[in-house]
């Protein structure tokens, strides 16, 4: 038998595309050898077209898919590599014929700041066709946001458009990926490894290689246990060791600041990452809905990665209580043809599953209700201090939701188990690594951080960080709220940092102190020439808080500020802010 050629390691090539140059050297030479009667056992499917897995992320979980699914396309003896969309002017669009996108949807349904670039020029006019390209989209979402997974539907519908072939439906997953994204690379797997030999032009024969699903190693689920480490699917159960209000007397809302004792957990985080806490749903809700549905609450029922519990404890512990999902919505009896309910009923984007309980003969038994409902996810916060601060804790600093609406007052699922019950159970949490939204490497670089309410919270941890370390680089602090008098989150503290030289500039901003309103965006034009300078020096840019007002308004004032003072144009401003985008010097943390 003869020996085939293969590319060595150190050879000038990237780890995909030597996989796929030894694959078509393995698909070209076995043609050969299987011609002169050889059987050589080689993967066929070696040789198949390369795989471009392209994604869009914000907070790291769309790349991390794409990264584990190229990486089992390569260890089967394919040809993938994750390339992201901020990356899309390098690729070779006419040379690509077979495409899969992982996309996230951040805010009020905007693309990942990373994935803006690509979006713009796919919906350009001269976007190119794709009439060649096959594809298949997973979108990444959460359903508490009204536009749930809206990037990823846009990205399918587009690609449709210029002509490309969907191979595999979308798929769109909630807050936690791992089953739904289980089940698209299942449909799309047979797709990746059957392909049509481009060499020998004869069919993938399936002989070698297995067609189990498999979900890539990261994302398996693993059953709990004392003895696996602390992570989303084995939380710490942690302890609350301060819970305190930041908002005073007068104050419209309710703003507090959480300590949590990870002590014995192993689990570390960096400033900019976020805490998953996994809550409980409202003692009192869960008995209303009992009530409604004719139960007692010690029925058993059947959960998935769970096992038997009773209907209570499904309820308070792993079911989601908001807005009802179609199959809840049939077993209560459907709506009306105007989709609102009764007459009585509160709107629809304001329904949740008692509204919809509450007067209607509901016709389910317990299983098939919670069958029908969706699963209780965690919620993500912003951290809001230093480890080297706070060793062994991590802070939060969270807005308690309340609100009514038809003469029913609403919670917050999180945000009230934090406030009102979590001193009394432990608190189930894990770290959410956020590899978007980091401090510069180089300490001595300047940093300006645009944070009006709880978007005060990495920037506490940054502030802490950089006065642990010693950090020699300017701090530029804009912040915001109602009311200075009780809405000045963390006062004392800013006002210390200020004072010990960590904080070189605050500029506030109280919307409800004066008689016009004046907000953080306002106080960076105003110092838009100094800003300018900062930014010239090299300083890192960053926004947290609110993405549906706020972080618009501060990117086209920011974008102003480049114009005007950089001496820009409207194009060559969007070209210098995308520039800082892709160099890691704009980040944005926004919900």
């Amino acid at each position: 038998m003869s020996s085939l050629p293969v590319i060595p390691k150190e050879a000038p090539f990237s780890e995909p595309e030597r996989l796929w140059l030894n694959g078509f050297l393995a698909g070209l030479f076995s043609r050969g050898e299987a011609q002169s009667g050889v059987q050589t056992g080689l993967v066929v499917h070696a040789a198949s077209l390369p795989i471009l897995i392209l994604y869009g992320t914000q907070t790291g979980g769309a790349e991390g898919l794409a990264k584990r699914f190229a990486k089992e396309v390569n260890q089967g003896g394919g040809a993938a590599r994750a390339v992201s969309m901020e990356d899309h002017s390098t690729l070779e669009w006419s040379q690509e014929r077979r495409v899969l996108l992982v996309a996230s949807t951040y805010g009020e349904g905007e693309p990942p700041d990373s994935a803006l670039g690509f979006w713009n020029w796919l919906c350009a006019e001269n976007a190119p066709r794709m009439e060649e390209v096959e594809y298949s989209v997973l979108a990444l979402g959460d359903t508490n946001y009204a536009e749930f997974c809206k990037f990823g539907r846009q990205l399918d519908a587009r690609f449709e458009d210029l002509g490309a072939k969907r191979v595999a439906e979308r798929a769109e997953c909630d807050a936690d990926p791992a089953e739904i994204a289980a089940s698209w690379w299942a449909g799309v797997r047979e797709w990746v490894f059957a392909k049509t030999n481009p060499v020998s032009n004869e069919p993938f024969n399936g002989s070698v290689g297995s067609n189990k699903t498999v979900l890539p190693e990261a994302q398996t689920v693993p059953e709990a246990s004392a003895a696996a480490p602390y992570g989303k699917h084995n939380p710490f159960p942690g302890v609350l060791l301060r819970n305190v209000s930041l908002s005073r007397a007068g104050s419209a809302k309710t703003v507090r600041h959480f300590e949590i004792s990870l002590e014995g957990s192993g689990l570390s985080y960096q400033p900019g990452d976020a805490l998953g806490v996994v809550p409980t749903n409202c003692p009192e809700l869960v008995e209303q809905i009992l009530l409604a549905v004719h139960c007692d609450g010690e029925e058993a029922v059947q959960l998935k990665d769970v096992g038997e519990v009773s209907l209570r404890m499904a309820l308070q512990r792993y079911l989601n209580l908001g807005r009802p999902t179609k199959d809840v919505l049939a077993l209560a009896g459907g709506v009306t043809p105007d989709g609102q309910g009764s007459v009585s009923d509160p709107p629809a984007e304001d329904m949740d599953l008692l509204d919809l309980l509450q007067g209607r003969k509901f016709r389910g038994s317990p299983q098939e209700f919670v069958t029908a409902c969706r699963r209780l996810q965690p919620r993500l916060y912003s951290i809001s201090s230093s480890p080297k601060a706070h060793p062994g804790q991590v802070h939060l600093t969270v807005g308690v939701v309340q609100y009514e609406v038809a003469g029913r007052l609403r919670k917050g699922v999180c945000s009230t188990f934090l406030a009102e019950r979590a001193s009394l159970v432990p608190v189930p949490v894990f770290i959410h690594e956020t590899r978007s939204f980091r401090l510069p490497e180089d300490s001595t670089l300047p940093i300006i951080m645009v944070g009006p309410g709880t978007g005060i919270a990495p920037f506490r941890a940054f502030l802490e960080e950089r006065r642990a370390t010693g950090a020699g680089g300017s701090n530029w602090l804009f912040f915001g709220d109602q009311k200075r008098a009780c809405d000045f989150l963390y006062e004392e503290e800013l006002c210390a940092f200020l004072k010990d030289g960590y904080l070189t500039r605050l500029d506030l901003a109280f919307s409800r102190d004066g008689a016009e309103k004046v907000y953080v965006q306002h106080r960076m034009r105003e110092e838009g020439r100094e800003l300018w300078e900062w930014l010239e020096r090299g300083a890192h840019f960053y926004v947290c808080g609110d993405a549906s007002r706020m972080a618009k308004d501060v990117e086209a004032q920011l974008l102003e500020i480049i114009q005007l003072h950089g001496a820009k144009t409207q194009g060559t401003a969007r070209e210098y802010l995308a520039a800082l985008r892709k160099a890691g010097r704009y980040q944005r943390d926004v919900y």
